[in-house]
């Protein structure tokens, strides 16, 4: 059976006119010409990309912002036309692209509905067969005859959604729209995307979450600067990925400075425990126990607070805040990150404060370490990272015991009640 998806040296140069510097009007053209502006080359978004995926797979494409990846997506869903080699898309498909893009604010969320159901290929007779599933899934039926106009960014995006994923396509391309509505939604769209799987679609995915792309993907491929630099298993693709970015971080580091002392008493050296090109400091940590006071040591199965404070001179848009605890000999015990969260931080500027916290800590008694850091919101690189600084002692009444974990549990045994009477004596011969 041939491949549902197939790209053959695929290349994709962008014209000039699309260039921002474009000159539009004469005093354009007169102003460059006084400045001596050069003419630059057409970019290569993509180069020589060659790839297929199977019915029933789903691929991830991962890399930096600007690694053509939007760019890929969008050829495949037929919008745009290639420079170079060739994409062959076998069966109906679904785009997930652009979330409400081509609603009107002045129709109604139905008629809007209706509309977007036809756009992605469906009859307006099935649009009318699906609209109580659609609306449904979106949870928007009170609001569903009022003009989009009264919708929240939010609500708008999960009706887009909902049209989309009931469009049953054969292949289904989603580009960075999973982290739409509250939780309890989001994990409604990834139920409805294994459904597809399972039923044979092909899936692609672009995505920033690694943690996402290693759990839902079969394969995983990554792009660098249009150029692709390894489609394989998601852990061989993402741990390459992630040590290019961790190189590329400490090369951005700036040399050796000052030490930092934090309310820890914690030294930071740049490059020793502290890497990252600086332009977002943290500029203090506290760990806070049960009382909400400092605290160094806990007891297994106390809550705990991580408070980062940071300072970013000039504004950056949407950081990426991490938290780990890592034992003594390197193991990373737990992690989270902001991105993984869904939590939507704006473009921030000047001093803040941001705080993890963890209800239970249901370690096995040891030393750990809890390492901060914020990235840029890309991954690209960190702006600012704290390894191995700040120490915690997690203690147990019932001391050390194998493992990592100490989840709360308990042993419980039934006792037999004895049978009444006495045992026959047993005799031998």
């Amino acid at each position: 059976m041939d491949d549902p998806v197939v790209v053959q040296n695929l290349s994709k140069k962008f014209s000039r006119r699309d260039d921002p510097q474009r000159a539009w009007t004469l005093l354009d053209v007169f102003l460059q010409l006084v400045r001596g502006r050069r003419t630059s080359p057409a970019p290569w978004a993509l180069r020589e990309v060659s790839f297929r995926i199977a019915r029933g797979r789903m691929a991830g494409v991962v890399g930096h912002n600007g690694a053509g990846k939007s760019t890929l997506l969008r050829l495949l869903g037929g919008i745009g036309r290639p420079s170079e080699g060739s994409v062959q898309v076998r069966g109906r498909v679904g785009a997930l692209l652009d979330l409400g893009a081509g609603f009107r604010g002045e129709l109604t969320g139905r008629e809007n509905a209706v509309v977007a159901g036809v756009i992605n290929g469906l009859t307006r007779r099935e649009v009318m067969q699906r609209f109580e599933a659609i609306v449904d899934f979106a949870g928007l039926e009170p609001f569903i005859d009022k003009p989009l106009r009264t919708y929240s960014t939010g609500m708008r995006m999960r009706l887009a959604f909902a049209v989309a994923v009931h469009s049953e396509p054969d292949i289904l391309l989603i580009d960075e729209v999973l982290a739409v509505g509250d939780l309890a939604f989001q994990q409604k769209c990834l139920d409805r995307i294994a459904q597809f799987k399972k039923s044979g679609c092909t899936i692609i995915l672009v995505s920033h979450d690694m943690t996402l792309v290693r759990q839902l993907c079969d394969e995983a491929l990554w792009l660098r600067e249009g150029h692709l630099v390894k489609h394989d298993i998601p852990p061989l693709v993402i741990d390459q990925y992630i040590d290019e970015i961790r190189t590329e971080t400490r090369r951005r580091t700036p040399a050796e400075g000052p030490i930092l002392r934090t309310s820890m008493d914690t030294e930071l050296r740049v490059n020793k425990n502290r890497f990252g090109s600086l332009e977002l400091e943290i500029i203090d940590v506290r760990l806070l126990g049960r009382s909400g006071s400092p605290a160094t040591q806990v007891d297994s199965g106390d809550p705990l607070r991580v408070e980062i404070q940071y300072h970013a001179p000039k504004p950056l848009r949407a950081p990426i805040f991490t938290v780990s605890i890592t034992r003594d000999d390197g193991l990373t015990c737990y992690d989270t990150n902001t991105s993984a969260a869904a939590l939507a931080i704006p473009t921030i500027q000047g001093l803040g404060t941001i705080a993890l916290q963890l209800e239970r800590i249901d370690l096995n008694e040891g030393v750990y370490y809890v390492d901060v850091g914020v990235y840029e919101g890309s991954w690209s690189y960190a702006y600012d990272y704290h390894s191995h600084a700040y120490p915690l002692v997690i203690r147990s009444p019932a001391g050390t015991q194998k493992g990592v974990l100490r989840p709360p549990h308990r042993w419980e045994m039934e006792v037999e009640q004895p049978i009444q009477g006495s045992l026959p004596e047993l005799t031998s011969t």
